[in-house]
């Protein structure tokens, strides 16, 4: 699934898990009991670790012995070590041994008395149990009684004992195939269904149980015979509970039953849109990842119990009916209905069952011996053909790429007007957003660009999540950081001119900022909850996980990592996985001397990276390396030792030889992390940070474009944890007035936009308006302004600078950057929008519009009749950035409550909103007073909750916003407090104290 997200993360970049399980009386309602997590991260010392690499010019080598447990590889530019060997930490617990007194007190005579009446009461209760019909001390004994949190046995709705104790369904029953029929009542907003489930009995079991979902059971029959079934709603689960064992082998066990399509964005749900005619039209999709097939039908739904489903949809004939397969055939039936069924499917995971029922249309093209097809409503048939196109294109690459073709006869892409996600990897029938599916005439590069990356990553799901799926929630990385490795490769290959490479850069810088916190998690990590399953779908799995395969792929050679991923989907093809599967495949192609799994463990096993630190005394250099925090004084791992593939360039270009780096004495600086490949940051000693910069001020082009970002983005996120002083900071972007390249350019304004809104949250308005008169950014915005223009342009790279420049430019009213999109604005609307705006800067122009009463009620006209997507939601966030406060305050409700601004979008305005001053405390009050409800809209932990929260958030930097979040969050009944989302925005609330605390004086100083 790819999670929708405008922008990166804001910075100071700044996420723990605790929970804790009691046991409990024998017969619970575990519902009532939920655990307790703390909400700041625990207060273990911090003790950075290292390991050191020294490297001598000339041959030398003074190691000693035992400093010698290191791995490395040498090849050009580039040394792989691992240090296996670390200095144990001293672990001491005291205990205090209670001393005798010499002396025993004679017990009082009340001590006494309670006493005798003690010793009595034993001896009855002996008594009843040696008496009790049936339990005799005998090798036969009593009936067994529920003493341990095994045999606790949770109350089902109807009052008796639910036979199951855990959210994880049991292993003894599995299922082979469903049959599915359905019936969805799109006036009535309910549906009606019927499922015939075949099922292998593996073990001997009293009791089947899976899972249900805010159903109406009306009938459960086994082997043709009507069954009694339990419910137990809090973890979702009904069973059926037998007399005697079932012996192996297989049984058909049918459900009918009745539900409400949902009205939010999961399991079977209802749809709407209104057309250019101004008709409200309406439809039924589904979305199952992750947990919500059990709304549509009931089934085994965890990702390990695949089978195969045959699915017939009944409805009205005026709509088609969609499904992951091709349709086998249409019956009539009475009352003008009609059946449709589909053919059997290949084996799959619930999660990625997928039906439509809608007025859609589609266009089709056969390649591969598959037919492609991408669908729409009615009134956007025009803006499906580039989807097609590409889709087509990005097929073929991975049928070559991956040696292993698609297995099923069509692809369906499918664009929902009102759909959460971006989109959904649902095997055949892949659902997006419309923005991330539909082209316009007048789409830019970019807004193509987006349209790929989410195709490209869909795609590569057929494979990666649909072939072979991670066996559990855990391991969720195995899709979505495969999927979101390969689009941004696949577009490399594939569209070149799309420029992928610096929005792949981003990627990683995002990762890093989320990973550096003490709230983040492993990319391999313990789920058990539906909360914590949601929270895997995050950056961590998602960015991190494609940048260590990137990491992984520049380490091994020959096209290794090629031969392994085929051998993996060749090997676990309709199977499941863990991590180690994956590595052992590639361990078995890997020529090198050089453990797989032993390296790629350490950085999925362990979270976070290492900050890997330069020092260098001429020809000699020593590189260590710890686990890099942006705040250590609470941290819950001191003891990661990662296994780094180290690069570097310098400038001589030195090669690297056996496990000594030999420097002739003419060298002059070292840069590592050659373009960033590797996932960890890079610190270096005073003098070589000073040969750098003065190395970039003398010629920009000594270094690559990636390298010169990476450079920026090192140096800030170290200022930020306290290792480098703003001040060395400064001297760094001093160069940048001679820079030209977009991923500098971007990430630079990226770091300075994050102060300036910090400042500006915090009232300090003085220092803030500072930043945009007679200042270094004055300067270079002035000075990189000089060179835009606002007319159309081609080139991706230019338009992504552009944007951004222009943007930030606009938003601080620099030189006549609002005049000129006024201008634009103006031409645009008289002209009845004949004259274009360039779509790479029409959210700029939009939001200088919409400062005014007038401008803003043009756009929001605009929004309203638009059938253009990306047009639409870059209007959406200019309304968003108004400054008037009732207008903020209508947005926010309409956005909420869906009445004129579809709910999907909330997230988005709630992040447009914070952006500004006028907005940002009005948004946090407004997630407050309309948490229940907003949480009811969207799941506890899913991304959509993750990026509200952080937007209300991360820009508070006082003790009054910090305790104010707190205490919001422990109050008692508020949902999802134990959301490792919360840790996050409490973390990074006190990085940006931290940060201000600190550096609050030099930016007085400087500006």
């Amino acid at each position: 699934m790819e999670t929708f997200e405008s922008e990166r993360a804001p910075l100071p970049r700044n996420m723990i898990e605790n929970s804790m399980f009691e046991e409990e009386p024998d017969v619970v309602d575990l519902a009532k009991e939920s655990p307790s997590y703390p909400i700041d991260s625990d207060d273990v010392v911090y003790e950075p670790r290292s390991s050191r690499l020294l490297v001598r010019g000339l041959g030398e080598n003074d190691l000693d012995e035992d400093e010698e447990d290191y791995e490395s590889s040498a090849r050009l530019l580039g040394l792989s070590f691992m240090n296996r060997s670390s200095n144990q930490r001293s672990v001491a617990s005291s205990y205090t041994r209670q001393q005798h007194s010499g002396s025993c007190s004679k017990p009082s005579t009340k001590t006494t008395v309670v006493g005798v009446l003690i010793l009595v009461l034993v001896a009855s209760m002996f008594m009843v149990i040696y008496f009790l019909p049936g339990c005799t001390f005998t090798r036969k004994g009593c009936q067994k009684t529920n003493l341990t949190m095994d045999s606790i046995y949770p109350i089902s709705t109807s009052g008796e004992l639910f036979p199951w104790t855990e959210l994880r369904l049991p292993p003894s029953v599995h299922p082979v195939h469903y049959n599915i029929s359905l019936h969805p009542n799109l006036a009535l907003m309910t549906f009606q269904g019927c499922v015939s489930i075949l099922v292998q009995v593996l073990h001997e079991t009293k009791n089947i149980v899976l899972h249900s979902s805010d159903m109406n059971i009306s009938k459960v029959t086994f082997e043709g015979k009507e069954v009694h079934v339990l419910e137990y709603k809090p973890w979702q689960q009904i069973a059926i509970k037998f007399p005697e064992d079932l012996k192996k082998g297989q049984y058909v066990l049918n459900i009918n039953y009745t539900a409400k399509l949902s009205n939010s964005y999961d399991g079977f749900y209802n749809s709407s849109y209104v057309d250019t005619n101004g008709t409200k039209r309406v439809l039924a999709a589904t979305q199952f990842e992750p947990l919500a097939a059990r709304k549509a039908f009931p089934c085994f739904d965890e990702p390990a119990f695949k089978s195969t489903f045959t699915i017939k949809m009944t409805r009205e004939r005026k709509y088609i009916s969609l499904s992951n397969m091709p349709k086998v055939k249409t019956t009539d039936l009475k009352n003008g209905l009609q059946e449709d069924e589909f053919e059997k499917s290949v084996k799959m995971s619930n999660y990625l069952v997928a039906f439509i029922v809608a007025e859609f249309i589609g266009v089709s093209n056969n390649v591969s011996k598959t037919m492609v097809s991408v669908y729409a409503i009615p009134d956007k048939k025009d803006q499906v053909q580039y989807a097609l196109d590409t889709a087509c294109k990005l097929l073929e690459f991975y049928n070559t790429f991956f040696e292993n073709d698609y297995p099923l006869s069509k692809l369906d892409l499918v664009a929902i007007p009102d759909f959460l996600a971006g989109a959904m990897e649902n095997w055949g029938l892949i659902t997006f957003r419309e923005t991330t599916l539909l082209v316009g005439n007048n789409s830019s590069s970019i807004d193509k660009q987006l349209v790929t990356s989410v195709i490209a990553h869909e795609l590569a799901h057929q494979w990666f999540g649909n072939l072979v799926t991670m066996r559990w929630w855990n391991d969720l990385w195995l899709n979505e950081g495969f999927a979101t490795y390969m689009q941004y490769m696949s577009i490399e290959t594939v569209f070149p001119d799309l420029n992928i490479d610096t929005e792949f850069l981003n990627v990683r810088f995002k990762a890093l900022t989320k990973d550096a916190l003490n709230s983040s998690h492993p990319v391999s990590t313990v789920v058990s909850t539906p909360e914590q399953v949601e929270e895997m779908f995050d950056s961590v799995s998602y960015e991190k996980g494609a940048s260590i395969l990137l990491m992984l792929n520049a380490t091994l050679t020959d096209g290794e990592f090629r031969k392994g991923v085929i051998e993996y989907l060749q090997k676990y093809n309709l199977s499941n996985t863990e991590s180690e599967d994956l590595w052992n495949s590639l361990s078995q192609v890997s020529k090198q001397n050089l453990s797989v799994s032993e390296m790629m463990n350490t950085w999925t096993v362990h979270k976070g990276f290492p900050l890997v630190t330069v020092k260098r005394n001429g020809t000699q250099v020593t590189l260590t390396q710890e686990h890099f925090l942006l705040n250590a004084e609470n941290s819950t791992d001191d003891s990661s030792l990662w296994h780094i593939p180290l690069t570097y360039v310098n400038d001589s270009c030195s090669f690297l030889s056996s496990s000594t780096l030999k420097l002739p004495d003419q060298v002059k600086w070292l840069k590592f992390n050659f373009k960033n490949d590797g996932f960890y940051i890079v610190h270096y000693d005073e003098e070589g940070w000073k040969n750098l910069i003065d190395a970039l001020k003398g010629d920009v082009n000594v270094l690559s474009c990636k390298d010169r970002a990476a450079l920026i983005n090192n140096i800030f996120t170290l200022s930020s944890s306290g290792k480098v002083s703003f001040r060395q900071v400064l001297n760094l972007m001093d160069y940048i007035r001679n820079e030209t390249e977009t991923a500098p350019l971007t990430e630079a304004l990226f770091q300075l936009g994050q102060i300036y809104m910090l400042l500006d949250k915090r009232s300090e308005l003085n220092l803030a308006s500072r930043m945009t008169v007679d200042t270094t950014i004055h300067s270079l915005l002035t000075i990189l302004m000089a060179g835009q223009s606002w007319d159309l342009e081609s080139s991706v790279s230019k338009m992504t600078l552009r944007s951004a420049l222009l943007e930030m430019a606009c938003s601080l009213n620099i030189r006549n950057c609002s005049t000129q999109a006024k201008h634009l604005f103006d031409q645009w609307f008289t002209s009845n929008k004949t004259s274009l705006i360039p779509s790479d800067l029409m959210r700029t122009v939009f939001k200088v519009a919409a400062q005014t009463d007038e401008g803003w009620g043009k756009l929001l006209d605009t929004y309203k009749h638009s059938i253009n997507d990306q047009e639409k939601r870059k209007t959406l966030e200019a309304l968003a950035s108004t400054q008037d406060i009732r207008k903020i305050i209508w947005i926010l409700q309409k956005s909420l409550d869906g009445s004129e601004i579809q709910t999907q979008e909330f997230p988005l305005v709630i992040n447009a909103i914070c952006k500004n001053f006028a907005g940002y405390l009005y948004a946090w009050d407004f997630v407050k007073e309309n948490w229940d409800k907003i949480t009811q809209k969207f799941p506890v932990g899913s991304f959509a909750i993750q990026s509200i929260l952080m937007s209300a958030t991360s820009q508070f930097s006082t003790k009054t916003h910090l305790t104010e979040t707190q205490n919001f969050f422990t109050s008692p009944g508020t949902k999802g407090s134990q959301m490792r989302i919360v840790r996050e925005a409490i973390e990074t609330i006190k990085l940006n104290m931290r940060w201000m605390e600190k550096n609050l004086n030099t930016l007085q100083r400087w500006l």
